[in-house]
Formats: structure tokens, C-alpha cells, sequence
């Protein structure tokens, strides 16, 4: 039998299409694609610039050092997220630490962040950079965490890279009215994809106009942005140590057609948790709870297993459900428990739910295109698993 996966990308003909046409275009890369797909995403989520990448990494990355982030700086963000989140800060010499998450909704807590902060405050060690992650597509509690950010002097990025699509108090997540900037994930198993690719939304044209400098070596051809008179129609000027962190047309192309069915893709997977939900009604899990002030893009759908209520391990529910062909995975492995972030003495038991979240989380499969007999399947092994 067919193994499902935890997630996969949905590619159409009219994807293909869009992809084709640039390939018979002038232009393959820093051609008119990539600002279209710039501007189309602005739009979609009320935003005033978008600055698109290779990666939602590198687009932290860009966020972080457009926000003059550096040496002697603190970043902090939530530890149940992928390493990039935290990377973006050690990339730029700054040194990072993590706030504990809420036990519901898998986010950073606004209460134990105003916990830390009160205490970082006094001892003169309080962030520069807040990157909070709407976990599993769910966002977090973002005017409780842009209030302290008034007070304690803290800027704001958004790391989206599961929520495209999500809504905050009725607004679509991207447009910044509580943040300095909000991230996006292109990747294959996001909710749309460019293959691979991100992109920073900001309101902000200072930082708008950083970011693209980062990205593509530092370098303009903008003789506004100029030190020198140019000496010729040739001239460029490298004013950052940048890199080289273009999107292309092809990627952008497909990022295109693929946004014209973004509300399609958030609807399916809100049916697929409505069901998931009934399907798993009895067992001793806990499934996702969405805050009436939110909508979620559900790219993830993490249960939490009631160990108290079963007689087997998290690792025993996962591989016999792997045995039985379900693609189950666990987001994520808290990053602070990984070798290279150990070496911080960052204490874990600082973090009392991640740490649960941890002993308890499992990703279910979770994509447009699943089917109602694959969702069956996926439901009747996780049964199987918890009561063998």
C-alpha cells in the first residue's frame, strides 16, 4: 500500500504553464517575474513592500541585518520552531536566546515573555529583535507581544513561514500592523511553494530597501542609493557585504500561479482538520485548538498524545504508525536540545512546556490533495498505535 506523507506539494498544468513560459522568456532570473510575484504577495496580504529570496531563511537572515542587528545584540525567539529561527540571529554575530510557549497553541506565550523580559530588564540584557513563529500555521498572540514590544523597546519580526494565508483579528498575516517585518516559506511543503524561496513583507520602506540591498551582494545600480557620481551607464556601487540571496523569474512564476489558489488550499486543509477532529473524537490525544481571533493556514496538524491515558511512548506511536505507511513526523525537536545551541547553556528546565510539548507532539499528514480514504487510513492507524 501507498505510504502518505506528512506533507507534499501540489503542482497543476497551469503551474507548469506559468514555469514554461518563463524558461521561453528573455529573462530567467532579475527579469519582471520576480517583482509581479513581489507585488502580487503585498497585495494579497495588504502590505506596502516585499522583498523576495532564495529562502525563508535567508530572508530572516535579510530581516535581521536590515534591522542593524550585530555583535553585542540579543535575539530571542520560540524553541518549538525549525533551527532558522534562531539561526538568523548567530548569523549576524548577535547572541540568542528563547522564550517558553503557550501549552494550547504551541506559540510564544506573551505572559512568559513578559516574564523574561522584566527580568532581562534588570539586568540591562533585553533583546534588540523578537522573532515570534506562528506555529503550525496558528498565529501567535501578536497585540499582547507588539504592547511589550512599546515598552520594552523591542522590534518585531514575524517568522510565517507556516501561515500565508492566516488571518489575525480578521487581517491577513503579512501585513504588519504589529510587527517590522513577517517572513514567508516558498518551500515544497508549505502552503504554496516556489520550490524553494521566501519573502519579506514589511511596511517599512528603510528596511524594504536594506533587505533587497542584502540580498544580491550589497550592490546597486540605483543612483539614488549612490556614494559616487557614476563614471559611466555601467556603474554599480557595493555599499553592505551582502549575499547572494536572489529569487529567479522561474521560481517566481510558479510562485504566481500558485498564490491564485492560496484561499482554495487554506479551505481544504480547514476541512481536513474538521475531520480530522471527528475522526480522532474519543482517543486520547489532543488535537489543535484555534483561538477565536485567529484563522489558521493548518500547514501542520500536530496532536498531543495523553502519555498519562496510553501504556506506550511517543517513539512507539510514531514508528508503528511509520511501519504502518503513515508519513508521521514530529515538528519540531526544541532548538535549544540540539549539540551546537547545547554549547550556550541554555537550561531546558527554563522551558517547561516545550519540554512537554516535546514528549508529545506528532505531525499528522496533512496537504490539500489528501484524500478522505487516506485521512481513514492515517485516523485508524493512529487508533491501532495508542491502544495495541
Amino acid at each position: 500500500m501507498e505510504s502518505i506523507p506528512y506533507g507534499r506539494q501540489n503542482i497543476t498544468a497551469a503551474d507548469i504553464e506559468a514555469v514554461v513560459a518563463v524558461l521561453r522568456s528573455d529573462f530567467l532570473t532579475q527579469g519582471p517575474t520576480v517583482p509581479d510575484f513581489e507585488r502580487a504577495v503585498a497585495d494579497r496580504v495588504h502590505a506596502r513592500h516585499a522583498v523576495a529570496v532564495n529562502s525563508a531563511t535567508s530572508a530572516l537572515h535579510a530581516a535581521c541585518l536590515a534591522m542593524g542587528l550585530g555583535a553585542g545584540d540579543i535575539i530571542w525567539t520560540s524553541p518549538i520552531s525549525f533551527v532558522a529561527s534562531a539561526n538568523c540571529g548567530l548569523y549576524c554575530g548577535a547572541r540568542v536566546d528563547f522564550v517558553d510557549i503557550d501549552r494550547e497553541t504551541f506559540n510564544l506565550c506573551p505572559e512568559a515573555l513578559a516574564r523574561k523580559l522584566a527580568q532581562a530588564e534588570r539586568k540591562s540584557a533585553l533583546p534588540k529583535i523578537v522573532v515570534v513563529v506562528h506555529m503550525a500555521g496558528q498565529p501567535c498572540n501578536l497585540q499582547a507581544i507588539h504592547t511589550l514590544s512599546r515598552r520594552y523597546g523591542f522590534r518585531i519580526i514575524e517568522d510565517a513561514s507556516h501561515a500565508i494565508g492566516a488571518s489575525y483579528r480578521g487581517n491577513a498575516i503579512g501585513n504588519c500592523e504589529f510587527s517590522d517585518a513577517t517572513v514567508f516559506s516558498f518551500h515544497p511543503v508549505k502552503i504554496i511553494t516556489t520550490g524553494e524561496g521566501g519573502m519579506v513583507l514589511t511596511n517599512d520602506p528603510e528596511l524594504a530597501r536594506k533587505a533587497a540591498l542584502f540580498r544580491s551582494h550589497g550592490v546597486t545600480r540605483d543612483k539614488r542609493q549612490m556614494i559616487r557620481e557614476p563614471d559611466g551607464p555601467w556603474y554599480y556601487e557595493q555599499l553592505e557585504l551582502g549575499f547572494n540571496y536572489r529569487m529567479t523569474d522561474i521560481q517566481a512564476a510558479l510562485g504566481l500561479s500558485q498564490l491564485r489558489r492560496l484561499d482554495d488550499s487554506v479551505e481544504a486543509r480547514h476541512r481536513l482538520a474538521k475531520r480530522y477532529a471527528e475522526l480522532l473524537a474519543g482517543l486520547p490525544v489532543s488535537v489543535p485548538v484555534q483561538r477565536s481571533d485567529v484563522r489558521s493556514a493548518f500547514h501542520l496538524y500536530v496532536i498531543r498524545l495523553q502519555l498519562d491515558r496510553i501504556d506506550r511512548s511517543r517513539r512507539e506511536v510514531f514508528e508503528a504508525m511509520r511501519a504502518d505507511g503513515i508519513g508521521v513526523n514530529v515538528h519540531y525537536i526544541p532548538i535549544y536540545a540540539q549539540p551546537y545551541y547545547e554549547r550556550m547553556d541554555i537550561q531546558r528546565a527554563d522551558f517547561p512546556q516545550s519540554e512537554a510539548y516535546y514528549r508529545e507532539a506528532i505531525s499528522l499528514p496533512m496537504f490539500p490533495t489528501l484524500s478522505s480514504v487516506q485521512q481513514d487510513r492515517v485516523a485508524a492507524s493512529l487508533r491501532s498505535a495508542l491502544i495495541s
